[in-house]
Order: structure tokens, then C-alpha cells, then sequence
């Protein structure tokens, strides 16, 4: 931890406890993947079949879906077209690994329907990314030179960042419904099944929520930051 930290009475009061929640969000998911993935589903279909599944159920027949390494690393990749299943979801026919699928499944299906706020989140990620990289920077040379337009621009920037957060909010609750209603209207789970594989979108979601916690707790600790030197 950086030495002005212990000194820095917005660090300990704002960012702390949403560092704290985010912590809590990362373990709940773990925990509740880890439950449910020693679970295995009554009709067998393995996370691979789900996704496809739930692609076919759609009209959606032009997405790939592959095999990566990591853990709970699943994604879309709308660049290339490809679904990306994690070797703990892509061969398994456990609960989460059908609810882990059928989500990123979801995310194909938004692109292919034209989805509004995930076309919105793609235009901006540039924008966010740059913002997200360069923000911290201009902040840091901010505070250190003692100028403040250099770090009230390092705080817009990070708000960019912030924002595209927020969109991402809708877009992944989006996706966790349309994964939930696919497994059910495609008879690939059963009802009590559901409720699991609700469990593990929920907790996976709200990893989304505890990190935009963090960051609008870092973006008011910087404008307070940033008010308090414009007032000395």
C-alpha cells in the first residue's frame, strides 16, 4: 500500500468498504460455482451443447464456441464471432457450467439481435479503455507536480471509465435473463435446476455491481481529493 494512504482519510472512509463489498462479491461467486459445479444436471448436456442450445433456440447458427484455459475465463468475443468456454464449463454437465454457457450464449444472441446497450458498450469501450489506462496516470502526475488541470483531467477520464461500468450493468443482467429463460423454455434444466444455475448468474453479476462500487467510491474520493487542493 502506498505510504500516503495511512494518511488519506477518503481512502479509509470511501474506498475501503467498497474494496471490502467487492471482496465478499469475488468469494460469494467462487463459493457458489464451486457448489454448483458438483452438481450435474438430470439431461446431461455439457456447458458446449447448452451454449449451443441456447444459440439454436434463437436462430443464431454462425457462432463458434471453443475450448480456453482458465478458470471461470468464459467469454464472447463479438471480433471474432466465437464463444470462449473455460475447460471447468466447456466439457461439464454440472449446474454452473450450463448456466456459465448459456450466459455468454446470451451475450451472443444480444449481438445478434441487436441488443441497444450492448451496441452502445461496444462503441465506447475504446474510449473507456484509453480513459481506464491513461486516468490513473494523469492523476498520479497530478498530485505529485501539484497540478490540478492535469488532474482534473485524469478525473474525467476516469469517469469515462465509470460510465462504461455502468453500462455494463444492464448488459450482463440482460444476458444472466436470457440464459435463464433459454435453459428453461429448452427443457435443459428442470425448475429446481434453475434455481441453481440462478445462483451462480446472480453471484456473477453482482461482482459486476461490487466493481462498480469501487470505482464511483475512487471517483468521489478523487474529487473530494480534488476539491479540497483547489480550495488551498
Amino acid at each position: 500500500m502506498p505510504f500516503f494512504y495511512y494518511y488519506d482519510p477518503y481512502y479509509w472512509m470511501i474506498l475501503v468498504p467498497a474494496m471490502l463489498i467487492a471482496l465478499l462479491a469475488q468469494l460469494n461467486v467462487s463459493s457458489t460455482f464451486n457448489r454448483y459445479s458438483r452438481v450435474a444436471s438430470c439431461r446431461g448436456f455439457t456447458g458446449a451443447q447448452a451454449a449451443e442450445e441456447v444459440l439454436r433456440a434463437h436462430g443464431v447458427y454462425n457462432v463458434r464456441i471453443e475450448r480456453v484455459s482458465g478458470r471461470l475465463s468464459d467469454h464472447y468475443d463479438p471480433r471474432s464471432n466465437v464463444i470462449r468456454l473455460s475447460d471447468a464449463v466447456y466439457g461439464s454437465t454440472s449446474i454452473a457450467s450450463l448456466g456459465v454457457a448459456a450466459h455468454e450464449a446470451g451475450h451472443a444472441v444480444q449481438y445478434a439481435v441487436g441488443y441497444g446497450p450492448i451496441r452502445l458498450r461496444t462503441a465506447i469501450i475504446p474510449v473507456c479503455s484509453i480513459g481506464s489506462q491513461l486516468s490513473i496516470v494523469l492523476i498520479i502526475l497530478g498530485l505529485v507536480l501539484y497540478f490540478p488541470a492535469l488532474f482534473g483531467i485524469g478525473v474525467i477520464l476516469f469517469a469515462l471509465a465509470v460510465v462504461g461500468q455502468i453500462i455494463t450493468l444492464p448488459v450482463e443482467f440482460n444476458a444472466s435473463r436470457r440464459a435463464i429463460q433459454s435453459l428453461s423454455g429448452t427443457g435443459l434444466l428442470d425448475d429446481q435446476e434453475l434455481r441453481g444455475a440462478r445462483k451462480v448468474l446472480t453471484a456473477a453479476a453482482l461482482t459486476y455491481v461490487a466493481a462498480l462500487l469501487v470505482s464511483l467510491a475512487q471517483l468521489l474520493r478523487y474529487l473530494l481529493a480534488f476539491g479540497g487542493r483547489r480550495r488551498n
